[in-house]
């Protein structure tokens, strides 16, 4: 069975993203938590999905903006840029910091813990509380929208890989697949990009 790519567009914020197929439309909402396995089976229907880091927006937001959620699209990311982001401690904050300015390199979270001034058990747990992940999948994420960007500005997946500090195109692919359900290689050229502030 031919495995069909993704088309349309793939808009990248800071902490949020959307993939969008077709356009969007006001229909039925789905609010799916983080680390969930899921599929979207709308053959032939529009679809867009709002991938947004755990950190960024409580729950009750997101429920809130899922059941209002405006049909056109500038009207959405408005909405989503407007959307007070969670407060998170100083030391949180710049953990956050460091790991962007070294997504490229190795990222150790005993190293960020250390930067901190936390042991890594009191970092993780922060993460875990504030956050809503390990320091491993948040640099996972944030390493992914580096890449994404790398990509779709026309280059290849090899080295948009290098640019995010992933090992190699394969370690890209299989994370895109993880986290999205689509494949890197047929639906990253089927999209058109557009970064967000």
């Amino acid at each position: 069975m031919k495995e069909e790519h993704w088309q349309g567009a793939l808009w990248l914020g800071p902490d949020y993203c959307l993939l969008v197929e077709g356009q969007a439309h006001c229909a039925r909402a789905l609010l799916v938590p983080s680390q969930q396995e899921h599929a979207f089976e709308l053959a032939g229907q529009p679809l867009l999905a709002l991938y947004a880091e755990p950190l960024a927006f409580s729950l009750e937001q997101l429920q809130a903006l899922a059941a209002t959620a405006p049909a056109e699209l500038p009207a959405l990311v408005e909405r989503v840029r407007q959307l007070p982001r969670l407060p998170l401690d100083a030391r949180v904050r710049e953990a956050l910091g460091a790991v962007d300015e070294q997504l490229t390199e190795r990222i150790s979270a005993q190293d960020l813990a250390q930067r901190v001034c936390l042991s890594l058990s009191q970092l993780e747990r922060l993460f875990a509380e504030q956050v809503g992940l390990s320091v491993r999948r948040l640099v996972r994420w944030r390493r992914l929208r580096l890449a994404l960007g790398v990509a779709l500005e026309g280059r290849t997946l090899t080295d948009a890989a290098h640019a995010a500090g992933f090992a190699d195109s394969a370690h890209l692919s299989r994370t895109v697949r993880e986290l999205f359900g689509i494949r890197a290689d047929r639906s990253l050229r089927h999209l058109q990009l557009r970064l967000l502030d």
